[in-house]
């Protein structure tokens, strides 16, 4: 593209000191010939007034009385005066070859004849020739350094584009956020740096999603590889109760794999627009029990309990899925980094239900406090995402999730209620 812009600057410059130098070329050629035409008649008149005024003043007529001896125009190489009755007078030499003459005769017969060599007129116009060409070839070297600095000024911004381009294709989604002061060129830079952004928020979003992804899956499939063990136990005994056992172990963990399978589509939901919710109304006495039942055997492993207590027959809204996920994420901390008991209280307050999970080990240290829910936040060399994504989950509901007390560790999920179960509290 530089070559092609060059070359076309060029090709403009040199059209353009074409046409303006034939045209000066055959102007100052006219010109210089009717100059050289009017200045040998000229010459011609001034020395026939001469003559005739010396012939009346009675005065000899001489080369010196009438200034002959040199001739005041250049191009004047030969002039010859005719008086009657006297020798001619003769100035220079007669020139060979075609020539500009001029003729004038006077009152008293004399008779003035003036030459110029027309070689001298075009030695003239070759001379102003090649002053043209000098010109014109300085004029086509001035434009050549030109067009080399503006193809190198429009060029390298577009490889300049074309180097961000090839960043943004091999996964560096950094914008330059640089500008050339062409409006076109700083056009696709925009667009470019626009694009960049986008690409970022979407690979930000992506590494997210498998950080999310890779936590959260892990909560459900502990458990669920817990209740396995428990089924493998059962169906090694040889008491014929432990076949209803097992049957019930195997539905329990069939819950938890389409719990599972709720949680990775909630993230894959939430990763394309955390706004979207899909809250309704459930029971939700129905989600604290399924999350008693399937953490027990891991408690029992750890020689703790898991209690509930509070209020029941509570419906709130939310999604199901979601609302388990969080206290999944709630008790698997207190397992992981609480101690004693683990107990979930559910209460109301105003238009809210709200469930709280607490137990009886060390707490939230103080210097992170609400931090706590910031992603990679941790105190006890964890990932510091659960308690994040399980906030995430809450918001994307229209819930909270909170830590009302750091020590002993209480932490909140707080839900709207259902509109009905509203009235009837307000009725009773």
């Amino acid at each position: 593209m530089r070559r092609r812009l060059i070359f076309s600057i060029l090709a403009v410059v040199l059209v353009v000191v074409a046409v303006f130098g034939i045209s000066l070329v055959i102007v100052e050629s006219r010109t210089i010939e009717n100059s050289t035409k009017e200045n040998v008649r000229s010459e011609a008149v001034r020395l026939v007034s001469t003559v005739e005024s010396r012939l009346v003043a009675g005065e000899r007529v001489t080369k010196e009385s009438i200034g002959v001896t040199t001739s005041k125009d250049r191009h004047v190489r030969y002039i010859r005066i005719e008086v009657p009755g006297r020798s001619p007078i003769e100035v220079g030499e007669r020139p060979s070859g075609d020539v500009v003459e001029a003729e004038q005769t006077g009152a008293h017969g004399e008779h003035v004849t003036v030459q110029a060599s027309r070689s001298e007129v075009r030695a003239e116009v070759g001379r102003t020739l090649l002053i043209i060409l000098a010109v014109a070839l300085l004029a086509v070297i001035a434009a050549a350094v030109l067009a080399v600095r503006q193809a190198h000024r429009v060029a390298a911004p577009l490889t300049d584009l074309a180097e961000t381009a090839e960043r943004l294709g091999s996964g560096d989604p950094r914008p330059r956020h640089r500008r050339y002061g062409v409006p076109e060129l700083d056009r696709v830079a925009d667009v470019l740096d626009a694009s960049a952004d986008r690409i970022g928020r979407m690979l930000t979003a992506e590494r997210r999603l498998a950080a999310d992804a890779s936590h959260q899956l892990r909560t459900p499939l502990t458990a669920l590889s817990m209740r396995l063990e428990e089924i493998i136990t059962m169906a090694e005994g040889d008491e014929p109760g432990d076949r209803a056992v097992v049957k019930e172990e195997a539905t329990i963990a069939l819950a938890q794999v389409e719990r599972l399978t709720d949680v990775v589509q909630r993230l894959l939901t939430n990763s394309r627009d955390p706004r979207t919710g899909s809250a309704v109304s459930f029971d939700l006495d129905e989600v604290v029990k399924q999350q008693i039942e399937e953490w027990k055997p891991a408690y029992r492993s750890a020689g703790r309990a898991l209690v509930r207590s509070g209020k029941t027959g509570l419906r709130a809204v939310g999604t199901p899925g979601a609302v388990a996920q969080v206290l999944a994420t709630l008790i698997e901390n207190s397992l992981m980094h609480g101690d004693g008991t683990v107990a979930l209280r559910t209460r109301v307050t105003g238009n809210q239900v709200v469930v709280e999970v607490t137990d009886e080990g060390p707490g939230v240290e103080e210097s992170l406090g609400s931090r706590v829910f910031e992603r990679t936040v941790s105190g006890h060399n964890s990932t510091g995402l659960g308690l994040a994504v399980a906030r995430d989950l809450a918001e994307a509901d229209g819930g909270r999730l909170e830590l009302l007390q750091q020590l002993p560790p209480v932490f909140a999920l707080f839900l709207s209620r259902e509109a009905a179960d509203i009235a009837g509290s307000a009725a009773g």
